[in-house]
């Protein structure tokens, strides 16, 4: 993926989606940092400078991307599915074990994430946040291939190239900027008018950063190509991909000479990384039954309208034709997560014991299914759509027994609770969590409906207040604080709660509307 794709895709792509302060926030700092004098780096990477000096703190950079990514997560497309999202992250977590180097003075705390759009495409934000469009995870036809992309973007996150381009910018801020002042004027009305001034602005600043686009590519490459093979992965899946990236692309990027891309030509890459397994041993990496069932539940998410399902539909009936064991696996928890989106609860529990059944067959994947969210989480799911309330609980309870660091699980098994009128123990629950994840907006909002159902309505706003918060929507966040205020049922503490949030927040949200004006 380019530096260019890394930056400038996904901001096209919330001009479309209306998110326009999402590209405003991207760009507000680029006049806050300078490009500092360069050391050589290890293996014959490119010289991009010295990581650890750039004015723009990794602090700073961190505070930029969760700015970004309060808005991200607010987006219809942002892919938020707790199965997909902790495999991600795992893989991710995975690989960065292998490169303690990410985490260590930049101090990232990585997170991965998918997005709809079926163009094929990943990117990554400052900070460490790195995302993956689900047309690129359905394209992927290994895990090492999936694994290979993450790397890259690692690699340009642990290398700071971010930063550094925002720092290399310095001189052009005022161009990027002053389009996108016009653009937030333009997307009320047209959105493609909005994204023709935003790039058109941009257009002289990033023509002056291509060659440095190009060298951190290849670094990117490279840093990625290591933290493949250390990871176990087939370090060819880079190459596989790479090529599948290139037939993909063709029309309109590889007609372009070397010089006007703001990345090498995907061949060059190609045989960049060729040239390095020259010298490695083969090694083959099994794709785990994890990777598999991801790419079912990603097709069924990237387009749950009746088309999509009937599309879905067929893809898993012609998968279950091939004879394998593992497609038919998938296949049926595909058909089985399709039933379910249709109501349909008991063909989709049917179809699911199904799947379940023939993993327990394979020899591959045996003794894995006790250590999978992916069914646990569709069968919590089904049982509470089916109105199996009692039944979820238990299968909650197990689910948490067996997978206690899963978070879609633990929100699954409040959920449960509520569903089966178990709100007392469900707002306990609750509470404890929020001791220890204060920053999961789900759990005030699950929160919010156990005090709506006992009849708490200032401690119901009150919690609403918190996960708007924590969102980065102050306004809303206030606006809930405001209501919980006039409630009959307002305690003193609460009251007081209150006050100092609506203190914290008024000067939050004042800042923030400084740096919005400022930025105009």
């Amino acid at each position: 993926m380019s530096k260019y794709h890394s930056i400038v895709n996904p901001l096209r792509r919330t001009f479309r989606l209306h998110t326009v302060r999402l590209a405003v926030a991207l760009l507000a700092g680029l006049g806050s940092a300078q490009l500092s004098s360069g050391q050589v780096l290890a293996q014959n990477l490119p010289t991009l400078g010295d990581t650890s000096r750039e004015d723009l703190s990794p602090l700073a950079e961190r505070k930029l991307g969760e700015q970004i990514m309060s808005v991200v997560r607010r987006d219809p497309d942002y892919m938020d599915d707790a199965p997909v999202s902790e495999y991600l992250n795992r893989l991710g977590n995975k690989m960065l074990e292998t490169r303690p180097d990410a985490r260590g003075e930049a101090s990232y705390n990585f997170e991965f994430f998918a997005v709809r759009d079926p163009v094929l495409n990943a990117f990554a934000f400052p900070g460490g946040f790195i995302g993956f469009h689900s047309g690129l995870i359905l394209a992927a036809q290994s895990e090492s291939e999936l694994a290979s992309v993450m790397g890259h973007e690692i690699g340009h996150v642990a290398q700071r190239h971010i930063a550094r381009a925002l720092s290399n910018q310095k001189n052009d801020a005022f161009i990027p900027l002053a389009a996108l002042a016009l653009a937030v004027l333009a997307a009320r009305s047209s959105p493609d008018a909005a994204m023709a001034l935003a790039t058109g602005g941009q257009g002289l600043a990033i023509q002056k950063q291509l060659n440095f686009g190009r060298d951190a590519e290849r670094e990117a490459d490279r840093v990625g190509f290591q933290i493949l093979r250390d990871s176990g992965f087939d370090p060819n899946g880079m190459v596989s991909f790479f090529g599948r990236l290139q037939n993909s692309t063709r029309n309109y990027t590889d007609n372009l000479p070397p010089y006007l891309r703001s990345h090498p030509l995907t061949s060059e890459r190609i045989a960049d990384i060729q040239s390095r397994l020259v010298d490695e041993r083969y090694r083959q990496h099994a794709d785990s039954i994890e990777f598999l069932l991801t790419k079912a539940r990603v097709r069924v998410l990237q387009d749950s309208t009746v088309q999509g399902l009937m599309d879905a539909t067929t893809f898993f009936d012609n998968q279950a034709r091939t004879g394998k064991l593992e497609d038919q696996i998938t296949a049926k928890y595909g058909q089985a997560f399709i039933a379910y989106k249709r109501l349909d609860f008991a063909k989709a529990r049917s179809l699911l014991e199904q799947s379940r059944k023939q993993l327990e067959q394979s020899t591959a994947y045996r003794g894995l299914l006790g250590y999978s969210n992916m069914y646990a989480d569709l069968s919590i799911d089904i049982l509470i759509g089916d109105k199996q309330t009692d039944a979820a609980v238990k299968e909650a309870e197990k689910a948490m027994r067996d997978l206690p660091l899963s978070r879609g699980v633990a929100l699954q098994y409040a959920e449960a609770l509520l569903a089966d009128k178990k709100e007392e123990k469900a707002g306990v629950f609750l509470r404890d969590q929020i001791v220890m994840y204060r920053q999961e907006p789900q759990l005030y909002n699950l929160l919010a409906k156990v005090y709506d159902a006992q009849g708490k309505q200032a401690a119901q706003h009150l919690a609403l207040a918190e996960a708007y918060g924590i969102q980065g929507n102050l306004a809303a966040a206030l606006q809930q604080l405001d209501i919980a205020r006039r409630e009959k049922d307002a305690q003193y503490f609460e009251l007081a709660q209150i006050d100092a949030r609506e203190r914290e927040w008024k000067e939050k949200h004042k800042e923030q509307l400084a740096e919005e004006k400022k930025r105009r």
